[in-house]
């Protein structure tokens, strides 16, 4: 399975979610999916991930590396199994790329949560990269459950 996670920039929350569920995988034992990130604009093309979000992670004892945020294609977007978005700005833009006719699911972050209409805080503009992380990780951890419940 190739799951993508997709934010405006590339360089806060789909990193951020990209990085924890690498994690969560790896803790678990589930070596058959595969998780990357990309932007839904051009603002950070070529960026690597925000300092703060980071800061968080090394904090957590998640492992990152270096990357370049990337803007998804069509194209690109038909690779993946499942596609997720961190707020109703992303979902847009994803049916603005997707047809109804692609195959790639699409969903929000925090309908993991049962929260489908939520957003996940957008730590570029309130600063709060705490909120965000927490919102990530604990949407990751249920993705992951799903994951493994599933046959």
């Amino acid at each position: 399975m190739k799951i993508l996670f997709v934010c405006h920039g590339n360089i806060c929350r789909s990193p951020m979610a990209e990085f924890v569920c690498r994690h969560i995988l790896a803790r678990e034992g589930v070596d058959d999916v595969q998780v990357e990130s990309a932007a839904l604009h051009n603002d950070e093309i070529g960026n690597d991930t925000d300092s703060r979000t980071l800061r968080i992670l090394r904090r957590e004892g998640i492992p990152f590396s270096p990357r370049r945020a990337w803007r998804l294609t069509r194209a690109k977007a038909l690779d993946y199994d499942l596609i997720v978005g961190m707020d109703g700005e992303n979902m847009r833009d994803l049916r603005n790329i997707l047809s109804e006719a692609d195959p790639p699911r699409v969903c929000t972050m925090l309908s993991f949560l049962g929260r489908p209409g939520e957003s996940v805080a957008d730590p570029w503009y309130t600063g709060d990269f705490e909120l965000t992380y927490r919102q990530i990780a604990a949407a990751c951890e249920a993705l992951v459950r799903q994951l493994c419940a599933k046959p």
